[in-house]
Formats: structure tokens, sequence, C-alpha cells
């Protein structure tokens, strides 16, 4: 946690954006607030004193059970949180192994196609950010 001039508490967060070898994306459903039952890339807090990169790694797998690489920076924005803001830091994703399952904070997990994305609820601004870094899905 970081805590700004503004006294407004940072919590600082990572997700994952991963595609599968036909381009499709995944996505899981929130099972808990913020966000319970939207749909959004897998990811979450970061623990104290935990780099990025392990973060995601530990989130994927809690959340969808599977394993990946961490690649690249994709980008980052800023979601409001109890009390202050979710800074969130998105990075690429290859899938290295594991069986695809809903876990922890997911209450559902799925591949998508872009047809699909457009009739799902999703987390506020969750398209718009893919959109501008070009990771929608790509089928």
């Amino acid at each position: 946690m970081i805590v700004t001039a503004s006294s407004k508490r940072t919590i600082r967060c990572v997700g994952a954006i991963v595609h599968d070898s036909i381009g499709r994306l995944l996505l899981v459903r929130r099972a808990n607030p913020p966000g319970e039952g939207m749909w959004s890339i897998p990811g979450g807090r970061v623990e104290p004193g935990e780099a990025d990169e392990t973060a995601v790694t530990r989130e994927l797998a809690e959340e969808t059970g599977l394993s990946v690489t961490v690649g690249r920076l994709v980008g980052h924005v800023e979601r409001p949180a109890p009390n202050g803001v979710f800074l969130i830091f998105d990075y690429e994703c290859q899938v290295t192994s594991g069986v695809l399952r809903a876990g922890d904070d997911a209450s559902d997990v799925a591949w998508v196609d872009g047809a699909t994305l457009d009739t799902l609820p999703t987390t506020d601004g969750l398209v718009e950010a893919l959109s501008a870094w070009n990771c929608l899905p790509r089928t």
C-alpha cells in the first residue's frame, strides 16, 4: 500500500492479459466485490514485498488453475477503491501449463472471442483499455 500526499490510499494491483493460440482472451467472472458478477481479466492485489511478476503468476494460478510466463507491461489503469484507488498494472502473459478452472475469487472462467466479449457484462473500462492497448480478442 502506498499513501500519497493527498492521503488517498493507493492499492497496487496486477492483471493478466492472456490470449490462447487462436486469439481468444482469458476472462474471469468476479465472485466478490468489487465487480462481483462482472467479467474481467484475471488479477488482484500485490502483497507487501511481492514483485508484480510474482503477483501475476500467483493470481493466475489461484483464479484460473493456469501457470504462465509473465511478459511485458501492457498498460495501467486506476479504478476507485473503498477510501482510495486501485492502481492496476496489466501484463501480457503466455500459458505454460495447467487445466482451466474457476477458483479463488472467480465464479467462472472462459476463453472468449470478440463476439462473446460484446455480450458479457464487463468491469468498468475493461473493453476501452484493452482496445486502446490493442489487446482485444483476435477472433
